[in-house]
Parts: structure tokens; sequence; C-alpha cells
């Protein structure tokens, strides 16, 4: 459980909100069991997780700037939006789900591969995911969530991979990890367009 202090003039108002649980699995992404989110990052523990890259008509992919008071990787560059998969959810469904929840659009997405990978953080969290990466497009303007993100951009592919070179500590973890696969991706099937 998560509890919330909301102060209003002089009265304190506590409030009981469940955690999401996440989708915990073994290597051939068979479900396990459901773990609270937290509680997983705490212990490492494979968990499935999407990260969906959006491309425009110029071939950008758009990336978000996480919101600063995220519990890690805080102001920090990655792909359009990633989350995990509610129990019974798709992850096309949670894809376009979590979409919209942060960037405040729809658009259809096709999933193009997944891979297990771990990275660790320095508030002791780590993050130990079967990812489903997919892939969407869309040109316009997003409809940014201001809880869960702080800014976006569109950077092309090559531009984000020469950033990273020059400047890694911009972006997270898993996103330099994920983008390495998803550059070579779109490379060799021509998915961007």
């Amino acid at each position: 459980m998560i509890y919330l202090t909301l102060i209003i003039g002089e009265r304190f108002y506590f409030y009981k909100m469940v955690e999401e649980n996440v989708i915990l699995v073994n290597e051939f992404d068979v479900q396990i069991g459901l773990m609270p989110k937290m509680e997983a990052h705490e212990k490492a523990l494979l968990h499935r997780a999407f990260s969906v890259f959006i491309m425009n008509d110029k071939g950008e992919t758009m990336v978000q700037q996480r919101a600063g008071h995220k519990y890690h990787s805080p102001l920090l560059w990655t792909n359009t939006c990633c989350s995990h998969q509610r129990d019974g959810e798709t992850n096309i469904e949670a894809g376009k789900r979590r979409l919209k929840e942060e960037m405040g659009f729809e658009t259809e997405l096709k999933e193009l591969f997944s891979f297990i990978y771990k990275a660790p953080f320095d508030n002791g969290l780590t993050e130990h995911e079967l990812d489903h990466v997919m892939i969407g497009h869309y040109s316009g303007e997003p409809r940014i969530n201001l809880e869960e993100v702080a800014s976006w951009k569109w950077m092309t592919p090559l531009e984000i991979k020469q950033d990273m070179v020059t400047s890694p500590e911009k972006y997270t973890a898993w996103f330099k990890i994920i983008f390495d696969k998803f550059y070579d991706h779109i490379s060799h099937f021509n998915t961007a367009t």
C-alpha cells in the first residue's frame, strides 16, 4: 500500500492507494506470479515490461524527458513511453494505454521484438525486465502529462545514437540498451517508414 497525505488549510487527509502489480515471468515470458512494482524492483525479479517508440513522417523518433519527481531516472531522456503490462492486458493494449496516459495521443502499435535486460540504479532498485519493444507512427503534437513527462522532442535515430556517445549521462539506462537494439532493427528491417 502507498499512503498519501493531503493538507488543506490546517486539516490533514490521508489516502490509501493500491500499488500496481507487475507480472513476474520466466525467461520464456510465461507468467509465474504477480508482485507489487516496488517490491519487484527491490528484489530485482524478472517481470514483463514494454517500450514504445513513436516515429513521424520524417523518420524522427519522439523522445521524452522523465518528470523531475520520478523515483528513479528523473529528468533523463528516454523512448516515447514505457511501463508494465497489467494482469490480463496484451502488450499492444498496455502500450496504447500508457501512450495515451503519458503523451496524450493514440495510434496503432506493432510489436518488433522482445529481450531481457537488467539495469541497477543508484537508489538500490533494479530493472530486470523482459521488454516488449513496439513501434507506432504519429506526426502531431503530443499533449504530455506533466505528472509523468517534463518535456519531449523529435530526434532522428542517428542524432540519438550520436548524442548517446557524447552525452550518455542524459539518457536512461534502459534506453541506452533498448535503443541499440531498436536502431539495429529499423536499420535491417526498414520498419521506420
